[in-house]
């Protein structure tokens, strides 16, 4: 990256930034490890507390209150947010406050009336920057913002793989491949629980499509499903150690993921040795006696469902044996192990909100827009803009108010307030959640970094206005807007209300025209061939329009790499539409995505087969022959790179040692990928990758070391990872269609444990 007029921040510079200092600010007991305890020596003590238990005072740390529901439940302060479960004083057991924070400290509807969070930008964009570092400096950002609000557990930590581009969650997750989403996801959770709080890790497992998503079964084979989407949360579970993971709303083969046995005891208990609870998502309980002998270990948000299962229910059920009294310690010495591990059971909240540093956070928020935005396309060098260009005209997008965000439970209400807000009238979204902006506007943020130009700004409804316009400006910037929400899946991956007509006319009456896309994932380009430049911005949270600015005018370089595939036509990717969506009527669309939908008849549950398997994203476009839009991996930059000198070793491990070379001008990050696959067996895989600052004419000696699991397949009958014998092609990339540097190398028979 290169900063005009500001100090250069790598990525080390960023975690640092926002680690040490919000620690000290915010009443953070310390920002060190996110793990206080250990494992072994957390179990032991959580089992010296619940040995002392009555079976009441059990069960009432197994259910959990959804405040909005739940006045005059407890005699505690409820805090308008998503759950509330009171403490036991006489053994030390901390009240626990949670709160949806995937971006941020989130207040989705304003249910606290003016609080307010630092927006990240979507978890996309945090994807973008292949960086765990960056990933970690945001989570330790919205850990502390959380302390300092008195919430001590943060449902964030959303690694579920990206199987659709219409997928309306998309936004909140790291992309479609399982190590970018482990080891980002596990860096931003560990940065929360840096924090001494809980994170969790989620949705527990193929919460993949929000059409149906609380009743489709989603359907694949255990090998894939164990290469793909359970890869990502073991890699991430590895690298953070969340106090808690949070099961599904879908079935998984034939039974819900929050009653599943294979996943919750077998694959996650078992093969895992995850030691934390698993709590429910909200509304995501069905059962008393099968969801916790399956591995459920607490009921959230026991408002939004049917029952309160792990009430008296549970209780009843103890002392009928159906569900033994060993299963009931061992679910509440999960929930306090998870609680000591992070040090959140030992270190007291503040007994009053505490203000967080934000203008800090803020720059914690734009650093990570900043590396995460992606030059998609940069013809003739049109960006950055030239300091020739005396006369800009800025088209659509809202950009003279600020930049979009996605919907749903990680809406936050950030700093600035929000200059748009606009409430849905229906669809399964609406009880919820709002459209929203954060007030960055990239048009002012444009004029204040180029105070010599001339910068009009047109809404674009007017269409002789905008070619007028156009014609006459020496660039034309149109900003392009597609929002998405949880609870919703997009119909299709199409700009909305005509967006592509307006590009294409800006186009035609300006050759130097720039698309900056604010979306929630891909979406086609019909326009591609008539625009110079295009830069994809994600939602890219509070600071997105000092963000974007800073990428055109060339005070940043672009360093964003795409963490999902941009498909070229939608009959490309393996479903074209949400699978589903024609079975509904409205109402029952709404209670199929929403547990707090007006009830109806429970529509039928209906299965969803995931016939790519493991081949999710770029290695479905591989095996299949297609050629997308643009490639996983794919991001330009203000200079140029290259790669020299490589050497790939084999045997035991695979790894590959080469030169990075800045070869331009301007300070910069690359990120060299490193793919491999058997000769002769299926596509290739990411297996490492690193981001790499250089300056100017700078050379470093990289060492990519692949994660053996990626290279491996899952074999069912071992059951493990078997490595085998024999020759693998690995490439040295610079996205996952880029062969242009490919070597071969012998590696020896391995197997691994689950």
């Amino acid at each position: 990256m290169f900063r005009n007029k500001r100090t250069w921040l790598g990525a080390s510079a960023i975690a640092m930034l926002a680690l040490q200092p919000l620690a000290a600010q915010s009443g953070t007991p310390g920002a060190g490890s996110a793990r206080s305890t250990s494992t072994a020596d957390a179990r032991q003590r959580a089992q010296s507390i619940v040995d002392r238990m009555t079976l009441d005072e059990k069960i009432q740390l197994l259910h959990s209150l959804f405040p909005p529901m739940a006045a005059g439940k407890t005699t505690n302060e409820l805090i308008p947010s998503a759950g509330h479960i009171d403490g036991i004083p006489r053994f030390g057991v901390p009240l626990v406050r949670e709160s949806d924070a995937s971006l941020g400290v989130a207040n989705q509807v304003e249910q606290r009336k003016g609080d307010v969070a630092t927006a990240l930008p979507s978890a996309l964009a945090t994807a973008a920057s292949f960086s765990p570092e960056i990933a970690r400096a945001g989570g330790a950002m919205i850990g502390a913002e959380a302390r300092a609000k008195r919430f001590n557990v943060l449902l964030a930590g959303g690694v579920n793989l990206t199987r659709d581009p219409w997928n309306g969650r998309n936004f909140e997750y790291l992309g479609e491949d399982p190590l970018v989403s482990g080891l980002l996801g596990g860096a931003h959770i560990a940065g929360i629980q840096s924090n001494k709080i809980v994170s969790t890790v989620k949705h527990f497992a193929l919460n993949s499509q929000e059409t149906g998503r609380m009743i489709l079964d989603a359907r694949i084979a255990e090998a894939p499903l164990r290469m793909s989407d359970l890869l990502a949360f073991q890699i991430a579970i590895e690298q953070g150690k969340p106090g808690s993971v949070m099961c599904a709303y879908n079935k998984v083969n034939g039974d819900w993921a929050c009653e599943n046995d294979f996943l919750l005891n077998k694959v996650l208990k078992q093969d895992w040795g995850y030691r934390g609870w698993v709590m429910s998502d909200w509304g995501g309980v069905h059962s008393t006696v099968k969801a916790a002998n399956a591995g459920l270990d607490q009921q959230s948000g026991q408002e939004l469902d049917k029952a309160i299962f792990f009430g008296e229910p549970l209780k009843e059920a103890v002392q009928e044996n159906a569900v033994s009294q060993a299963r009931v310690d061992d679910m509440v010495v999960r929930y306090l192990t998870g609680l000591i591990e992070t040090g959140t059971y030992d270190a007291p909240m503040p007994a009053t909100a505490q203000t967080p540093p934000y203008s800090r956070n803020a720059d914690v928020a734009q650093r990570t827009a900043e590396a995460g935005i992606v030059l998609l396309k940069n013809d003739r060098d049109v960006l950055p803009i030239a300091r020739t260009a005396k006369k800009i005209v800025v088209i659509g997008g809202a950009a003279d108010l600020g930049v979009l965000s996605g919907g749903g439970s990680s809406q936050v209400r950030s700093v600035g307030g929000a200059p748009i807000e606009i409430p849905l009238s229906e669809g399964p979204a609406s009880s919820f959640v709002r459209i929203t902006y954060h007030a960055s506007s990239p048009l002012a943020a444009l004029r204040k970094a180029l105070p010599g130009a001339q910068i009009s700004f047109l809404d674009g409804r007017n269409h002789n206005a905008n070619i007028a316009a156009a014609k006459q400006a020496d660039l034309a910037i149109v900003f392009a807007t597609q929002w998405t929400t949880e609870a919703e899946d997009v119909p299709n991956i199409k700009l909305p209300d005509n967006q592509d007509a307006l590009i294409a006319t800006v186009a035609d009456a300006n050759p130097n025209t720039v698309v900056v896309l604010e979306t929630g994932g891909p979406v086609l380009m019909p326009w591609i061939d008539k625009v110079p430049a295009v830069v994809e911005a994600w939602y890219p949270g509070q600071r997105g329009g000092e963000a974007i600015a800073a990428i055109l005018t060339g005070a940043v370089n672009p360093s964003g790499r795409l963490p999902i595939t941009f498909p070229a036509s939608i009959g490309q990717p393996p479903r074209p539409a949400p699978v589903g969506l024609d079975m509904f009527n409205a109402a029952e669309l709404a209670a199929a995505a929403n547990s707090a939908a007006t009830p109806v008849p429970a529509p039928k549950s209906f299965p969803v087969d995931y016939q790519e398997g493991a081949d999710v994203g770029y290695r479905w476009y591989e095996k299949k022959g297609l050629k997308p839009l643009f490639p996983f991996g794919h991001g330009l930059s203000y200079t140029s790179f290259a790669y020299r000198n490589p050497v790939v070793s084999g045997g035991d491990t695979l790894r590959v040692t080469v030169d990075v070379v800045n070869t331009g001008k301007r300070a910069g990050a690359d990120v060299p990928q490193l793919y491999v696959a058997r000769e002769g067996a299926g596509p290739m895989r990411l297996a490492a990758f690193q981001r790499v600052e250089l300056k100017p004419g700078e050379m470093r000696r990289v060492t990519l070391t692949a994660e053996p699991r990626v290279v491996a397949d899952y074999d069912t009958k071992l059951p493990g990872w078997r490595i085998a014998a024999g020759t693998y092609r690995v490439a040295i990339a610079r996205d996952g269609t880029d062969r242009t540097l490919v070597r071969t190398t012998t590696l020896n028979a391995r197997t691994m444990r689950p």
